[in-house]
C-alpha cells in the first residue's frame, strides 16, 4: 500500500509539469554541442617548473587557456602552492600532472619491458612515485595524473594481463580516495584492449588521455576511428602529428611530424569532439625542435580556427 501511495504522489506531482517537445529536446542539443567548441581550451605541457610564473604568463599573453603539468621529484606542497597562484592569476586550467617514472625506452625492442606497470621489474619504485603525483594534484587542486602504463597486453586471458589489472585496481583506488582521475595515454596498446583494460580495472576514476600522434606512432589505430570509438572515455587530448611505423623499419615507432604535416586528421578530429560535446583540453605536444614557442602559439591558432568553424 506504501508503494502505491508513493506512485499516486509521483503521478500527482508530475500533473502540469511541462516537458520540451522532441524537436525543442534536439534544438537544445546542437546548441550544446556548438557551445562545446568554444568550451575546449587549449593548452601546453610545462616542463619548466622551477620558472612556473613565467611559464604561465607566456601561455597567458599567447591565448592559451590551460596546461599539463610535467612532474619533478622537487615539486612539493611549497610549488603546488606556487602553481595553484599562478595558475589563477593567469587564468591557466591546470588539467593533468603527467609523467613517466623509472627507466623507459621508446621504442618496440625495448619499450614493453622497460615502460610503465606492465613489466615488474622496478615496478614498486614507479608506483610510489605515481602515489607521489596523486599525492601532488591533491596538493596542487589538479583533477588528474596521466602517464603511459605500459604495452598492455590483448590477451586478457595471460598472466601478464590479470597482473596488471591487478596492479592497476589499487593505484586507482588510491587516486579515487584523494579525489584525484588516472587518464592511461594512448599508442601502446589498440583502442578496443584499453577500453577493456579500464572496464576491468572497475572504478570510475579511470580515464584517457588520447594522445592522437601515439596511435599512428605505434601502429595501433586510425586516430579519427579512435576518438569515436573511445568516445566520454577521453578527459584530454593530446594534439600532436606523425606517421605510421615505415614497412623499412618495423623496429622503429613512426616520425613525429610539426602539424598538420603528418597523417593525424586535425579537421576531422575536431569536427566529432564538437559533434560529441567534448569540454575538454587539447594539449600540444611536442618534442620536435626544442619545444619551440613559434611553433606552439602557430599551432594553437591553427587548432583554434578548426574549433570556431561552424
Amino acid at each position: 500500500m506504501r508503494s502505491l501511495s508513493i506512485c499516486m504522489a509521483v503521478v500527482i506531482a508530475l500533473i502540469g509539469v511541462s516537458f520540451p517537445n522532441p524537436s525543442q529536446a534536439s534544438e537544445q542539443v546542437e546548441q550544446s554541442k556548438k557551445a562545446s567548441g568554444k568550451a575546449v581550451t587549449i593548452g601546453t605541457i610545462i616542463y619548466d617548473w622551477q620558472h612556473v610564473e613565467d611559464q604561465m604568463k607566456m601561455l597567458s599573453e599567447n591565448g592559451f587557456t590551460s596546461c599539463q603539468m610535467n612532474y619533478n621529484e622537487g615539486m612539493d606542497e611549497a610549488f603546488a602552492k606556487r602553481l595553484r597562484k599562478a595558475a589563477d592569476k593567469y587564468k591557466i586550467k591546470i588539467t593533468t600532472v603527467v609523467g613517466v617514472p623509472g627507466h623507459s625506452e621508446w621504442n618496440f625492442r625495448m619499450g614493453p619491458s622497460t615502460i610503465g606497470l606492465v613489466p615488474s621489474e622496478g615496478r614498486e619504485a614507479k608506483i610510489a612515485t605515481y602515489h607521489k603525483m596523486i599525492d601532488f594534484c591533491k596538493m596542487a587542486g589538479v583533477p588528474a595524473m596521466h602517464s603511459h602504463f605500459g604495452f598492455i597486453p590483448e590477451d586478457m586471458s595471460s598472466d601478464k594481463y590479470k597482473d596488471f589489472i591487478n596492479v592497476m585496481k589499487p593505484l586507482a583506488a588510491y587516486a579515487k580516495e584523494r579525489g584525484v582521475c588516472i587518464y592511461f595515454e594512448t599508442g601502446q596498446e589498440t583502442p578496443t584492449t584499453l577500453i577493456r583494460a579500464i572496464k576491468d580495472i572497475g572504478y570510475d576514476n579511470v580515464f584517457i588521455n588520447c594522445d592522437v600522434a601515439n596511435l599512428l606512432l605505434y601502429g595501433k589505430a586510425n586516430p579519427t576511428d579512435a576518438i569515436r570509438q573511445f568516445g566520454p572515455l577521453v578527459k584530454d587530448i593530446h594534439a600532436k602529428d606523425g606517421c605510421y611505423p615505415s614497412r623499412e623499419d618495423p623496429y622503429s615507432l613512426g616520425a613525429e611530424k610539426p602539424i598538420p604535416e603528418g597523417d593525424v586528421d586535425f579537421p576531422a578530429i575536431i569536427k566529432i569532439l564538437k559533434q560529441e560535446g567534448y569540454q575538454g583540453a587539447i594539449t600540444i605536444e611536442y618534442e620536435l625542435n626544442g619545444r619551440s614557442k613559434d611553433y606552439l602559439v602557430k599551432t594553437r591558432k591553427y587548432l583554434q580556427n578548426l574549433l570556431d568553424k561552424e
